[in-house]
């Protein structure tokens, strides 16, 4: 079972890679994702689907049978880059970070009108 409360979960939802029959990428694979980001989730996830990607852009290639039926996968692989890609921007931005909060800092307003000499 997979616990999505955990790092490897997580990074299990945002890739998504939640079949647990048949898992994409294994627990080890993902923490070495983690590892290679310091632990940080949305980076850790961003790796994993550019590591897809290049899996999926090199497996399957653009076909299309006599029967009409095709795949896609240069274009499964940019997909699943421009997905790394917002991941990365939210980082970037601060957006979702589980240690995001907040600083306590010293406040003064009166600071601006003393002189300190």
């Amino acid at each position: 079972m997979i616990d999505y409360a955990s790092d490897v979960g997580q990074v299990r939802l945002l890739i998504p890679d939640t079949d647990e029959a048949n898992p994409l990428l294994s627990d080890a694979q993902i923490g070495g994702y983690l590892a290679m980001e310091g632990g940080d989730v949305k980076l850790a996830a961003a790796q994993a689907l550019d590591a897809i990607a290049s899996s999926e852009a090199l497996i399957s290639k653009k076909l299309t049978t006599m029967d009409g039926a095709s795949t896609d996968g240069p274009a499964v692989a940019a997909e699943l880059r421009a997905r790394a890609q917002a991941l990365r921007d939210q980082v970037a931005e601060g957006l979702g970070d589980a240690d995001a909060g907040f600083d306590i800092v010293d406040f003064d307003p009166q600071l601006a009108y003393r002189h300190r000499y």
